[in-house]
């Protein structure tokens, strides 16, 4: 049997239970009942993995592809994006080392005397691919409220 390929990671047991109607609906749409996958899981390890894995990827790229904002918040630095269809538009604000400000201690930290900057940069790769390598660097998914907040200091 051919080795699936996973684009992402498997998911991992409380992320299964998270999704269990997911999966079984899932399962259904590929024609496989509860005694199918019962039996499957018993004789057919591995097979049943597969589709572990191939529903793994089926969710991380709804996910994905529904993620409009990642921050990265570190004690002296903000880093968010905003992720567009081709693109992804950076917003960024570092403080001095010697200061006391610390981002994950206080994220309302009076940001007007700080340098915020931008930059952007086109996709190397397929757009949910760098999103995922994002998160597992560190960054995580958000709504948006830092990208706008140091956009209107800019």
């Amino acid at each position: 049997m051919n080795k699936f390929n996973l684009k992402y990671r498997r998911l991992n047991a409380e992320e299964l239970k998270y999704f269990e109607k997911e999966f079984i609906d899932f399962l259904v749409i590929n024609g496989i009942t509860v005694e199918d996958w019962v039996s499957m899981k018993k004789e057919y390890l591995e097979k049943a993995e597969t589709i572990i894995e191939k529903f793994s990827d089926v969710i991380f790229e709804s996910i994905l592809r529904k993620t409009k904002y990642i921050d990265f918040i570190s004690p002296k630095s903000i880093k968010t994006f905003h992720c567009l269809p081709n693109e992804m538009v950076l917003v960024g604000v570092d403080a001095p080392k010697n200061s006391n400000i610390d981002f994950t201690q206080n994220l309302t930290s009076d940001l007007t005397d700080l340098e915020v900057y931008t930059h952007s940069k086109k996709y190397n790769k397929q757009r949910e691919i760098e999103i995922f390598q994002l998160i597992n660097s560190g960054a995580q998914i958000s709504k948006g409220e830092w990208f706008k907040k140091l956009c209107l200091l800019l």
